[in-house]
């Protein structure tokens, strides 16, 4: 049975009622230490049921585990992680690699059947060695005759840690919200894909390539975006293609764009942070080596020619808004930086405060790719106005560190 959707959650409330009844009943025969034993039983039995039935709720509101193994840390999609290299390829000649031809079903879950249904298919990546799920949407248009011989922008979407790439569907709604207004023209008709990054046991992997443990880079700039072309029409990378992210996704999400600008065009991050030291369970935070390749900040700083690649940044002040200020004080042309400062009055590091963002964070990213390259942003013109950063520490701007305090809120 699944952790999430409906009928887990009906057993668990079902359960707690059990409890609640057998609490509550008072014939219990026998001597005295009998009944106490079996009072004890109860208690612990109603207890347990509770914390089950509030688990179940929170799971379902934040889709953090997906299945049993994501919960209980027993789940392993890495089949090797070979050494890939600084471009993540092991020097395979892409183009040269046989078509990915995959078989993608009804996914299920929350929201999966809502405003058209989300397919799901089981990929085994070429360059990777990652053996995980990915889900894809397609836009209305996608089927319509008009729209026959027309290839879509897609954008990437990553989850939190711990978190389901499902949460976008299922938390954020992110299909719902956008079903009505692709229909009215008001952002661009986006293929959304959603891999699963969760690929070890109890660890983020923080969207890194680290030989013999594991090569998530590769798996979602490389494999997933190789899937999806092969399997739909999409547009070539990088005009056509843009990730977007939450919390740990929302590092991942600039991470990835601003390591291969050729390969993504744009990337939105809601409540993210520079230094993999935001989640204090990544790979990429275990070495001072790792956390400097895979901080955006010195990525981005330390290009000799600035990459064409254009960021979002959303966040309340201490959660968000500083990691992407940092990139925006460094930031040269053709590189765009756009930072909204969110009050504390939107809400906390949580689906209430990202969810409501879906429909602005995707009329940028039709600004950025929704209308092919000839439509994107120009350097030359002005970044949407943001809020200053005057104020902020330097240092604290640099490293990103300063995007969160308290690092176990964390999704």
């Amino acid at each position: 049975m699944s952790l999430t959707g409906t009928p887990f959650l009906f057993f668990a409330i079902a359960l707690f009622a059990l409890a609640l009844v057998l609490a509550l009943w008072s014939r219990v025969r026998g001597p005295a230490p009998v009944r106490s034993a079996a009072r004890l039983l109860m208690l612990l039995f109603t207890q347990g049921t509770a914390v089950t039935l509030v688990f179940v709720l929170v799971n379902n509101a934040n889709t953090l585990y997906d299945n049993w193994a994501d919960l209980l840390g027993t789940g392993d999609h890495v089949q090797q992680a070979a050494d890939l290299g600084r471009d993540g390829t092991g020097g395979i000649a892409l183009k040269q690699l046989p078509k990915v031809r995959q078989t993608f079903t009804q996914a299920d879950g929350p929201g999966m059947h809502q405003a058209g249904g989300v397919r799901v298919t089981q990929l085994r990546g070429q360059v990777s060695g990652v053996n995980a799920e990915v889900y894809v949407w397609l836009p209305p248009q996608y089927h319509e005759a008009a729209y026959r011989h027309r290839r879509f922008p897609v954008v990437e979407l990553l989850p939190g840690y711990p978190g389901s790439a499902k949460a976008w569907f299922g938390s954020l709604k992110v299909h719902e919200q956008l079903l009505p207004m692709m229909r009215a023209g008001q952002v661009a008709p986006f293929i959304l894909v959603a891999p699963r990054t969760t690929l070890l046991a109890k660890v983020d992997t923080g969207c890194a390539n680290i030989p013999g443990t594991v090569n998530a880079d590769s798996w979602l700039s490389i494999d997933v975006p190789k899937m999806v072309t092969d399997n739909f029409r999409a547009e070539a990378a990088p005009d056509g293609w843009a990730t977007a992210g939450y919390s740990a996704g929302a590092h991942c999400a600039t991470k990835l764009a601003v390591a291969h600008p050729d390969r993504y065009r744009a990337a939105a991050s809601l409540s993210g942070y520079n230094d993999p030291m935001g989640e204090r369970k990544s790979l990429a935070a275990q070495s001072l080596a790792l956390r400097r390749q895979n901080n955006p900040y010195l990525l981005l700083r330390a290009y000799r020619t600035p990459p064409r690649v254009a960021l979002y940044f959303s966040g309340e002040s201490g959660d968000g808004y500083q990691a992407g200020a940092a990139l925006q004080q460094i930031a040269k042309p053709p590189t765009t930086v756009d930072v909204v400062l969110l009050p504390r009055s939107a809400g906390g590091h949580d689906m209430g405060l990202w969810r409501p963002q879906v429909p602005e964070v995707f009329r940028w990213l039709t600004q950025q790719i929704g209308t092919g390259a000839e439509g994107a942003r120009t350097a030359t013109e002005s970044p949407a106005q943001s809020p200053s950063s005057d104020g902020a520490r330097h240092a604290a701007l640099a490293s990103g560190t300063a995007s969160r305090a308290a690092s176990g809120r964390r999704r």
